[in-house]
């Protein structure tokens, strides 16, 4: 084996267990908070803490800028996600209370295909370094959490081709 290769070998296996410990050490942090934390209407519990909550599936005869029907309508109701007992968070499945800085995990019980890519960094967006910290963005950056369909949107031209330019 002459002398290179054998160098190019001990280098590559050097970086190998550096990478493994790079990824098993990485540092992930959230870039955007929830918009409801910038909402005039938060918290929550200004108004909702004297309020009984009903859990019958209704029209809304308050938030009605919100909406709630394209979001799994004949399924979900806002008590599915949002917390009856303290409006200021969101409730899981299995009743756990959750901030809505953890909406990610709310999200992932039922759009779990999806989760499980931008936990990998392959759905949404995430900013950083490959190896070291990176920050994610939350499901709500990008999805309206009550209607998460984007809308419609005209595809924009194709490129001009080269031999078209001025060149």
């Amino acid at each position: 084996m002459n002398l290179g290769r054998y160098f190019l070998y001990i280098l590559l296996f050097i970086l190998a267990f550096q990478i493994k410990d790079a990824t098993a050490n990485e540092v992930f942090t959230f870039y955007n908070t929830p918009s409801v934390y910038k909402s005039t209407l938060y918290p929550c519990s200004s108004c909702h803490a004297y309020m009984k909550p009903d859990y019958q599936k209704r029209k809304l005869t308050f938030h009605q800028d919100i909406p709630v029907y394209p979001h799994a309508p004949r399924v979900l109701w806002c008590l599915n996600c949002h917390d009856p007992e303290n409006r200021d968070r969101l409730r899981l499945i299995n009743g756990e209370s959750i901030e809505f800085k953890d909406l990610y995990r709310l999200c992932g019980q039922c759009h779990g295909s999806i989760f499980r890519d931008w936990s990998a960094g392959v759905h949404g967006k995430r900013v950083g370094y490959w190896i070291g910290k990176k920050r994610y963005y939350l499901c709500t950056a990008c999805h309206n959490p009550h209607s998460p369909r984007f809308n419609k949107m005209k595809p924009k031209p194709p490129p001009i081709k080269p031999e078209n330019t001025l060149r």
